[in-house]
């Protein structure tokens, strides 16, 4: 079976997805003009949403490909007080090898990851131990995640430890008062030292949109971070009462289009946060592919930030093969 998400052929060979880089966001200027002119319609965005799930459906070796692209654009995410050494350790084992290999040969596929390990700052050294060997990316959540209350220099200060310790990917958390205020340059300003202090490694901006009061304030918030050199924009911590969401989803992902329209240059999205069920990912998919094309179907420029999304992957797929479900505790993820 190819990996290949288109919904009107599925071929039945096994396919490595191709490695492909694309010029990092250097940002520019901040444009108040463009970030004050953005606008968002909450009924007519809420109409295209609520049609995506109802008429995106897929099935059998179709899914089963949407499917096995979902696992290599998944962030495969810990982020407990209880984590330990060990639980990083197994997590890293499951990136490694998400889906059983007997599976993968039924479905005549290669060996795939994960598309990276997400932890907090304190679990960088086990990830990269565990993942040695691998071109599987560590990425840490940074800058007093979840609420960036943190003063400031600390901010900056756990960034490049962050970095130093091995992290390939940052993913910052913004002040949302910065949003909420419509103080649009100190919000680019501290992007643009975030970014500054990440180096060589892809930042990934949390706006936390749950708590940023309107789509409006998505769409310049979302504008704002690019113009400052997000590599990636993010919906959510994970940690807020709303996270991920279609409506949302759609803002970010048509911000991150007229950017490219206008600079020509590609941001990456990622959304975290209460996206558990193997439907809800191919919906996603579905999303990025309408709007942004296949080009964003490729992890180094589409992340779900996942932690229990796996395990009904799993499921899943193994139905599809076999025609029964297993246990979920058989597919526990740490």
């Amino acid at each position: 079976m190819s990996i290949d998400t288109t919904t009107s052929t599925a071929t039945p060979q096994a396919s490595h997805l191709p490695q492909v880089t694309e010029p990092r966001n250097d940002g520019m200027p901040l444009d108040l003009n463009w970030v004050l002119g953005a606008q968002a319609n909450t009924s007519a965005i809420e109409r295209r949403a609520a049609s995506l799930p109802a008429r995106r459906s897929v099935k059998k070796e179709y899914q089963a490909a949407w499917l096995l692209r979902a696992v290599t654009c998944m962030d495969l995410t810990t982020l407990s007080g209880d984590d330990t050494n060990r639980r990083v350790a197994r997590l890293c084992a499951k990136a490694r090898q998400p889906i059983a290999a007997a599976t993968l040969d039924a479905l005549g596929m290669a060996p795939i990851t994960t598309g990276a390990v997400c932890v907090y700052h304190e679990m960088i050294p086990a990830a990269v131990e565990a993942l040695r060997g691998t071109s599987i990316p560590v990425a840490a959540v940074s800058t007093g995640f979840p609420a960036g209350l943190s003063p400031f220099p600390l901010r900056i200060a756990e960034i490049e430890q962050s970095v130093a310790a091995g992290a390939h990917e940052i993913d910052i958390v913004i002040s949302r008062r910065h949003v909420l205020e419509g103080n649009w340059q100190a919000l680019y300003d501290e992007m643009k030292a975030m970014r500054e202090a990440c180096g060589d490694a892809h930042v990934k901006a949390i706006l936390a949109t749950g708590e940023l009061g309107s789509l409006r304030n998505v769409a310049r918030a979302s504008l704002v971070c690019m113009m400052a050199g997000a590599d990636f924009i993010k919906t959510s911590t994970g940690k807020e009462s709303v996270n991920a969401t279609l409506p949302v989803s759609l803002v970010m992902i048509r911000a991150i289009r007229d950017y490219h329209d206008r600079t020509g240059l590609r941001v990456g999205y990622k959304p975290a946060g209460g996206i558990s069920k193997a439907k809800d990912a191919v919906t996603y998919l579905a999303l990025m592919k309408e709007e942004l094309g296949d080009r964003w179907l490729q992890p180094d420029l589409f992340r779900f930030g996942a932690s229990s999304l796996l395990g009904d992957i799993e499921r899943q797929l193994e139905h599809h093969v076999t025609g029964s479900y297993s246990a979920s505790y058989r597919h526990a993820t740490s």
